[in-house]
């Protein structure tokens, strides 16, 4: 049997795979948009957009890593569903009050870095009304900046002070914003309208966001030029060369290999994303008898397989939905797995399009489905996500719909 304290497959959210195969033109690009803020021109930042399981976290931490090796400062934000702008702000507020003072020690700080501080500290009043971000620092007030009350105003006097500081210390600032589309649309706005006016003074701030594939329709909702701002960059399934290096990478560091059909049937049950690969190597890993891994092993590990991404990456998100909603999703699921229209859905439950109006409101809004490029069509956002629903919930079974209260 294979070590399995040398497993070298990496199943978790966000975690770093052994080796990141298939994602180098993505990692250059980034690279490319550091390089160039340093040296004073513009460059648009960067959204990625792509299903659940395709690497988005795993990006952004290589992102950061490269950033912090080129001496950016970077800030770090996940935005989780149903967050409020207090605590937006306030994570935007405490991710640079640490990038400001990881610039230069209290004693040496120049004009642009104190008026930063200043500008932070109107920009955070209402959600730290004591001070305690701020707490200790000599900073005299600057009025008139990031003290309107206004989101969207507030966090561009912010970033425009961040940057002049970080342009004087001779360095840049980097937002990481993962889960970009749980932001409400006042949010985004004001991320947009606050990186334009960076853009616009070429100072070294940018931002990359990563979402589900409705983003790209949310930013341009949100302000029209953000096609301008941002380059959106689709991330899916790796092809079937960088699926099998992803697979045989990691084992080749401990001395492993595979038969060339043990990888083609890996890549067949994965279809090529990248967590489920970590979790297919991870569980042939667990069966195999030795080197090579072979065909066998594979079929052997299936089972365990499809029961650990049920209970780790399927079921979290069923348990959120409700008993009407998982109708809709199994609905979805009896129709196939490309994206259907409302109409189809609610035709197979017995419904209408406007009573089940709100199921796919929230469903969407849950991350659960997403609008493809046709408005009309809905999808899942995860991959496979037909399939679990397809052997968990056995029958189409349709809850009644709640009766309208009756308005005074």
């Amino acid at each position: 049997m294979l070590d399995r304290e040398v497993n070298p497959y990496t199943p978790n959210a966000g975690a770093m795979p052994t080796a990141l195969a298939g994602r180098d033109e993505y990692r250059d690009q980034f690279g490319l948009l550091l390089r160039r803020l340093q040296r004073g021109y513009t460059e648009k930042s960067m959204i990625l957009t792509g299903l659940r399981g395709v690497g988005k976290t795993v990006l952004l931490n290589d992102f950061a890593r490269q950033a912090r090796t080129a001496g950016w400062r970077v800030i770090e934000i996940e935005i989780p569903r149903h967050d409020n702008d207090n605590w937006f702000r306030k994570q935007v507020a405490q991710g640079t009050r640490r990038a400001l003072l990881s610039l230069s020690t209290p004693d040496r700080w120049r004009d642009r870095v104190r008026t930063a501080l200043s500008v932070l500290k109107n920009f955070s009043i209402s959600v730290d009304p004591d001070g305690k971000l701020t707490a200790g620092l000599d900073i005299k007030p600057v009025l008139g900046l990031g003290d309107a009350d206004d989101l969207v105003h507030d966090m561009t006097d912010l970033f425009v002070s961040l940057g002049e500081a970080a342009q004087e210390e001779g360095t840049g600032v980097v937002f990481l914003v993962d889960g970009i589309q749980f932001l409400s649309a006042l949010q985004l706005e004001s991320l947009i309208m606050a990186l334009h006016k960076t853009v616009q003074r070429a100072l070294p701030v940018t931002m990359v966001g990563a979402g589900l594939p409705q983003i790209a329709k949310l930013s341009g909702d949100a302000k029209s030029y953000a096609e301008r701002l941002f380059q959106f960059r689709e991330i899916g399934a790796l092809p079937d060369i960088d699926a099998q290096t992803a697979l045989r990478a990691p084992a080749e560091r401990e001395r492993v290999s595979f038969t060339p059909d043990a990888l083609t049937k890996c890549v067949e049950i994965t279809e090529g994303y990248p967590y489920f690969i970590q979790e297919i190597g991870y569980a042939v890993w667990r069966v195999a008898a030795g080197t090579p891994i072979t065909k066998r092993d594979v079929e052997l590990a299936e089972s365990d397989y499809i029961s650990r991404l049920d209970e780790s990456f399927f079921r979290v998100r069923l348990d959120r939905a409700t008993p009407l909603e998982k109708s809709y999703m199994k609905a979805m699921s009896e129709l196939g797995p490309n994206p259907h229209t409302a109409g189809d859905v609610a035709k197979l439950l017995g419904r209408t399009t406007q009573q089940l109006g709100g199921v796919r409101k929230g469903l969407i809004e849950k991350g659960l489905l997403y609008s493809p490029s046709d408005y009309g069509l809905a999808q899942f956002t995860v991959p496979q996500f037909d399939r679990f629903i397809m052997r968990t919930i056995p029958d189409l079974d349709v809850p009644p719909l709640r009766p309208r209260q009756k308005r005074n």
